[in-house]
């Protein structure tokens, strides 16, 4: 099976698929019952405030109700598609467990404290994977924005595609509106998003 689309039932009967699905989704496990313990750690240690001067002249504003919005529909198409899709699946499951590795690897090498005048990011889903609503610090690079175009990357439409990195383009400036991220960590989010969508895809190829 390469990049094949496949039913459910006939992928499952290929071991390779079945191996790197169960094992993607393990490991993506481990690492979201990894994240509030890293993430605690890196609130209480001290970073670097960046001279941001797109940043100071946008004044600070709470937009979380349109983020929210556009977060989860998004979040929502990725998993409908994800279902009638299988090699979206698999590719998407490996895409995301390298982009949960880059970024804990990133937030560790580049220390950084919230931008002035943040305005708390209020995300009623962020208990569940932070077990804390007031993380500010998990910064370089954004992942809500890489979330988006990582999505919008392992979509096989173009009108999906269209409308994921549309969305991705209206959250990475929303974010920037209630500054809880710096310019660069918005405008580095699709660099990652590129290389952790190859990697996952690469992974996602599997040969009968």
């Amino acid at each position: 099976m390469h990049s094949k689309q496949f039913s459910w039932s006939l992928a499952w009967d290929y071991p390779a698929f079945r191996i790197k699905l169960v094992l993607g989704l393990i490991i993506l496990v481990a690492i979201l019952l990894f994240i509030p313990q890293f993430f605690n750690h890196i609130q209480d240690r001290e970073g670097h405030v960046l001279n941001d001067k797109l940043l100071a002249s946008i004044p600070p504003t709470d937009v979380s109700l349109y983020i929210f919005l556009v977060l989860y529909s998004m979040v929502a198409l990725f998993l409908v598609r994800m279902s009638g899709n299988t090699f979206i699946c698999l590719t998407a499951v490996w895409s995301f467990v390298f982009l949960c590795i880059a970024r804990i690897i990133t937030i560790t090498l580049v220390p950084l404290n919230p931008p002035l005048n943040m305005v708390e990011l209020a995300d009623p889903c962020s208990i569940l994977f932070y077990r804390s609503n007031i993380i500010t610090k998990d910064l370089f690079f954004s992942g809500h924005t890489a979330t988006l175009i990582v999505g919008g990357l392992c979509m096989k439409k173009k009108t999906d595609r269209v409308i994921v990195f549309a969305a991705a383009l209206i959250i990475g400036c929303l974010l920037l509106v209630q500054h809880v991220h710096y310019t660069v960590d918005v405008l580095m989010a699709p660099f990652f998003s590129v290389i952790c969508w190859y990697l996952g895809r690469i992974v996602a190829k599997t040969d009968t």
